[in-house]
């Protein structure tokens, strides 16, 4: 007991690690994360288990923000780093420098990721898409200046249409710079206004090749650009958060190009046609115009003509009442002489005597109403010669007014201003008329 050696709580630990992370620098340890946290300090801290055990692991920031993809709870993951012995708890933890999605390629699990997240925020969402102007005067292309794309974009746009002016802004389209780059391009067209329409083009590639299409800077650079955006990355089967995000996506460069710009012939003649059909629609509108024009100025009376049509509409009155009043006179009178036979056919004296009276009272009525007939009919007349009377231009002309007519088309003058100096004009009063020469006009 004498010989025995006791370690420090310290020492020991001291002594465990410095046996145990020399032999554990450079190693790989796959297992499912759980325990996931990350801090606002940006480091990655989690639980790496299979189904018998399981080792607390931390990932730094410095190494975290290289990954191309996020970790979840419950994702398989190889892990490369070392052994570290935490000496204040006396834990040991796994160090991880480099992490990888098991099963499922790192890149692809991004892509992944990020398209689920930038869908749930509505960054995909139609409603929000810009329609493309129909005449862009200025197209600005995006892409890297010595690729296939930039010429098929060029060549196709200046064949279409070659009053479209073709602005190349050139960027590394492959590589860790690519994505500020793009940003950087599309914010400063935006900031400039340079074009009308911007097209985001490369050519095809493995998703490797496309990872800067991919990449959450470049999604949100297209979201956040005020001029419509056109997505041409890769080939027709390749696909990009960009393409995803972006106002149209284009299977190719070259169909973004034909997208953009409309076919100049085609546009003529389609011009063409709509002139023809305007012109036919206006032809059609002034035809019917001048047919009701027409058809109104046929209804329409001229003042002098109702006087006369009134006028005649009252002699026509005026026989009328001149035959209904002898006719009801003579109708009357056959009463009388009918009702006389009665009377003498039957013999007794008084009855002779009543209906004489009878006849006497019903004579006193037949005059009274035909002086009462005579009354009204009369005053009718008088009533309808005054309104004929007021309407009259005759005693407009009695109250001082006159009748001003250019001679020698005796058209009556409404304006002085129609007036010049030296016209002839008749004048007519209510008595008498002048003819008269304009020595000076008034308006």
């Amino acid at each position: 007991m004498k010989n025995r050696f006791t370690f420090t709580v310290s020492e020991l630990t001291k002594h465990i690690k410095g046996s145990l992370e020399p032999q554990y620098t450079d190693i790989w340890v796959e297992g499912e994360i759980s325990n996931l946290a990350i801090p606002a300090s940006g480091h990655c801290y989690l639980t790496l288990k299979d189904a018998r055990s399981q080792i607390k692991a931390v990932m730094f920031r410095m190494k975290n923000r290289f990954l191309h993809f996020i970790p979840e709870d419950g994702l398989k993951v190889i892990c490369h780093g070392r052994i570290n012995v935490y000496e204040p708890r006396g834990e040991y933890q796994f160090i991880v420098e480099i992490m990888e999605p098991r099963g499922i390629g790192k890149l692809q699990l991004a892509f992944e990721q990020l398209k689920k997240k930038l869908q749930e925020e509505g960054l995909f969402d139609s409603e929000k898409k810009k329609p493309l102007p129909f005449f862009p005067e200025r197209v600005a292309v995006i892409t890297s200046p010595t690729g296939a794309a930039v010429r098929d974009i060029i060549k196709i746009i200046s064949r279409r249409f070659p009053n479209t002016e073709t602005i190349i802004v050139p960027v590394v389209v492959q590589g860790d710079e690519a994505p500020y780059e793009i940003d950087e391009a599309i914010k400063t067209v935006n900031n400039s206004s340079l074009a009308d329409v911007i097209i985001l083009a490369r050519g095809g590639g493995s998703l490797e090749d496309l990872q800067a299409f991919n990449t959450e800077k470049v999604a949100r650079a297209v979201y956040r650009s005020k001029i419509p955006l056109i997505s041409a990355v890769g080939h027709e089967i390749d696909f990009t958060i960009a393409d995803f995000v972006a106002d149209l996506r284009a299977p190719t460069p070259s169909a973004a190009a034909e997208l953009v710009v409309k076919e100049k012939t085609e546009i003529i003649q389609r011009l063409s046609h709509s002139v023809f059909r305007m012109k036919n629609v206006f032809v059609q509108y002034f035809e019917r115009s001048r047919s009701k024009l027409d058809f109104l100025y046929s209804h329409l009376q001229y003042p002098a003509k109702r006087i006369i049509d009134s006028q005649l509409k009252q002699d026509e009155v005026h026989m009328r009442l001149l035959k209904t009043i002898p006719r009801f006179i003579r109708h009357k009178k056959a009463v009388i002489q009918n009702s006389h036979r009665n009377i003498l056919s039957h013999a007794p004296l008084n009855k002779i005597v009543n209906k004489r009276i009878r006849t006497d009272h019903l004579a006193k009525d037949v005059l009274s109403c035909i002086q009462s007939i005579n009354d009204k009919k009369g005053t009718l007349l008088k009533t309808c010669i005054k309104q004929l009377n007021a309407l009259s231009p005759l005693n407009v002309l009695e109250r001082g007014f006159s009748i001003t007519r250019l001679i020698p088309s005796m058209g009556i003058v409404k304006d002085a201003g129609v007036l010049k100096h030296g016209d002839n004009v008749n004048i007519k009063f209510s008595k008498g008329e002048v003819d008269c020469r304009v020595k000076k006009v008034c308006t």
